[in-house]
């Protein structure tokens, strides 16, 4: 078992990491909540994969269990979804006395805890991640968001959960794209912050990475944990998490949600950057070959073949624009980042290199 404290004052919480977990998450739970009833939010490929598994785990801990399922998939993280959830919520008869659990992937924690921040002003929550990308990056920080059609994440809050309980073992049953989906983040970690992370990854494979999760999902969420006590609301060293993001939220974007993973388009944008800021004397020389031999071991794109001014309208509307400026994340080499300031007309010539 391997903790990690949040410490955030009176929003202070644990992160926990333990093979097997799942099974005695009821156990956890009750050391988080007085409540008799849970709500469960969770998608239909993880209800049919764990959800009566869950259910009999937290039912043998004395809950009463709601479980509220909505479709798989990016396209429903949407403001339809969320209209049907807090009906359901309401329909079960949940209170800001009961408590909400998110059990799932990104979409999951960020619609259910979208759910939870606004449902009743706010019911209190605990995730369970179930994907890489969940365990390793989006459970723990407290934004919660759905995706507009005009961007993603574009409504949100922050609003950090009550707990996170972590099972490593659930990502063995997830298909090899959301492995190498999940790796985009990993790897993120690896150029901001922890040269050793990456370089344990440049040793690694998909089979051999097994062996390592606990490591590694817990090298990245202290990580995180770190920088969010630092900067709760994203205002400053926080920022640096969006490595990758501002490129690869465009594309995602650019060629409709799902077309491209979270985690290949944070790949590619890491990339693309790169590439850019190492050609302008930026990011020390050989860094995006060393970057890209990693993304490509892990089955991701280093590209796509949208134009500057295809992606640019989807960075126009990004969340992270300051009127006319936005700050890119760019690295200098791999383990240490910095934050770039940009006028908007800038931006082109950072996604694509002139001759590009």
């Amino acid at each position: 078992m391997k903790h990690i404290h949040v410490e955030l004052g009176k929003d202070s919480y644990d992160i926990h990491i333990e093979n097997g977990l799942l099974d005695r998450a009821g156990d956890y739970i009750r050391n988080l909540t007085k409540s008799r009833t849970l709500a469960v939010i969770t998608d239909s490929n993880v209800d049919a994969l764990y959800g009566q598994r869950l259910e009999t785990a937290l039912t043998g801990a004395g809950f009463r269990v709601h479980r509220l399922v909505f479709p798989a998939g990016e396209e429903h993280k949407c403001a339809a979804t969320l209209l049907d959830l807090y009906q359901q919520l309401s329909d079960a008869g949940i209170t800001r006395s009961d408590c909400i659990l998110t059990f799932g992937g990104g979409v999951t924690g960020d619609l259910g805890g979208f759910a939870a921040a606004t449902f009743l002003r706010g019911v209190p929550f605990i995730q369970i991640p179930t994907t890489i990308i969940s365990q390793v990056d989006s459970s723990v920080g407290g934004k919660v968001a759905i995706d507009l059609p005009s961007g993603k994440n574009q409504a949100g809050n922050f609003y950090q959960p009550k707990g996170v309980l972590i099972d490593p073992m659930l990502l063995s049953t997830l298909p090899k794209r959301f492995i190498h989906d999940g790796m985009g983040e990993v790897i993120k970690y690896g150029c901001i912050r922890d040269l050793a992370l990456f370089e344990l990854l440049e040793k690694l494979d998909d089979q051999s990475i097994f062996d390592h999760w606990e490591e590694i999902i817990e090298r990245c969420c202290q990580s995180k944990a770190d920088i969010v006590e630092h900067d709760v609301f994203d205002m400053g060293e926080r920022m640096i998490l969006n490595f990758g993001h501002t490129i690869g939220h465009a594309i995602e974007g650019c060629y409709g949600f799902g077309h491209y993973t979270h985690g290949e388009g944070v790949a590619a944008g890491m990339s693309m950057l790169t590439g850019v800021t190492e050609a302008m004397g930026l990011t020390k020389a050989g860094t995006t070959a060393r970057l890209r031999k990693v993304i490509k071991q892990y089955g991701l794109p280093t590209d796509v073949d949208a134009s500057a001014e295809d992606l640019i309208p989807y960075i126009s509307n990004d969340k992270k624009m300051r009127g006319n400026h936005i700050t890119l994340v760019i690295i200098e080499e791999i383990g240490k980042a910095r934050l770039l300031p940009l006028v908007a007309e800038d931006l082109p010539k950072y996604i694509r290199k002139k001759d590009a």
